[in-house]
């Protein structure tokens, strides 16, 4: 139950082999929804440090019926490796395997993120509206976090056109699945439930990749004043971005910037309307409203955390490598309510 007869794209020959590293997480439960539905992937191993041998539907009980995976601790011999582990593991993960040179690596963790050179390998940057070509050519990939995700898909509009002339700032709420599995006093359903919090003030680490991957347009790091916020949710990221305007730039030429950078994108889209995160939770979406208020210009965002700004990101990364249709796997429904 975790493969097809054959694959759907014609210019393959047998089915892309995958392995889930760190299968046991929300991450990792993602993966599995996608994969198992990808016309062609077949997921062959995934590893886990708690729960070998036990069935993948025991862990993910929606998965009941869909896949007799069971957890393992072997990698198999991939063609895809997607580490979906805690932050600051995955070297560790590659310095402990034996991973063919061959295999392509996904890091959904932050290790690559800054730095991609390690063990002889070069992770690209996985972020596929920026930098769509050089991820068709990459090897492996360093997937950006959920934020910075959020953040970048309502800025890189404007870093392309020269239109960021003075200090970004920003405000968006996650839901609880941005904390991972493992529980902290703030991420218990008594802690989040009716209640919202800030966290990680104007350090998160986040910043880092979006200063850098924004300093390419630019010339010059921006200056980014980010404000978390726990929200009362499960899923998803809202996100409200702005900056000084341009003078002279009417908000209809923003419009049109905004429309026009994304025209060819399968997953991005700029909205006439205000925006609500509710519809693109459960999408690899991402949806923005831009508006202009007295000087300043005005970016709303909106993305499922755990797909636009984790695995969906990352099947969609994987897509591109391997030459199949940018949308493979990832034609989603979303839960509008």
């Amino acid at each position: 139950m975790t493969s097809r007869p054959s694959p759907a794209n014609d210019n393959l020959t047998e089915m892309i082999k995958a392995t889930i590293a760190g299968g046991t997480g929300y991450t990792g439960g993602e993966l599995f929804r996608i994969l198992l539905r990808h016309p062609d992937v077949e997921i062959t191993a995934a590893t886990t440090t708690s729960s070998e041998g036990t069935p993948v539907s025991d862990v993910h009980r929606d998965l009941i019926g869909e896949t007799d995976l069971k957890f393992g601790t072997g990698i198999g011999n991939p063609d895809v490796l997607f580490l979906c582990l805690g932050h600051g593991l995955s070297r560790e993960f590659i310095d402990t395997h034996e991973i063919s040179s061959s295999c392509r690596i996904i890091d959904l963790g932050n290790d690559f993120r800054l730095d991609g050179d390690y063990a002889g390998r070069k992770f690209v940057y996985g972020l596929c509206e920026a930098d769509r070509e050089n991820i068709r050519k990459a090897h492996d990939i360093a997937n950006p976090g959920c934020f910075a995700t959020a953040i970048q898909l309502a800025l890189l509009p404007l870093a392309c056109s020269g239109l960021i002339n003075d200090e970004i700032h920003v405000t968006a709420i996650t839901g609880s699945t941005g904390a991972g599995k493992k529980l902290a006093e703030t991420s218990h359903f008594s802690y989040r439930d009716n209640n919202i919090s800030i966290y990680k003030l104007f350090t998160h680490q986040h910043l880092g990749e979006i200063r850098k991957n924004i300093a390419v347009y630019l010339g010059k790091e921006p200056v980014v004043n980010f404000v978390p916020v726990r929200g009362d949710f499960p899923r998803g990221i809202f996100a409200s971005v702005y900056t000084r305007a341009a003078a002279g730039v009417s908000e209809e030429e923003y419009v049109g910037i905004f429309e026009e950078y994304y025209r060819d994108s399968p997953f991005v889209f700029h909205s006439a309307k205000g925006i609500s995160m509710k519809e693109a939770v459960n999408t690899n979406k991402g949806l923005l409203h831009v508006e202009l208020h007295d000087g300043y210009v005005h970016v709303s965002s909106a993305i499922d955390n755990l797909v636009k700004g984790a695995s969906g990101q990352a099947v969609q990364n994987m897509n591109l490598m391997f030459g199949l249709e940018e949308t493979a796997g990832l034609k989603l429904k979303a839960s509008a309510f």
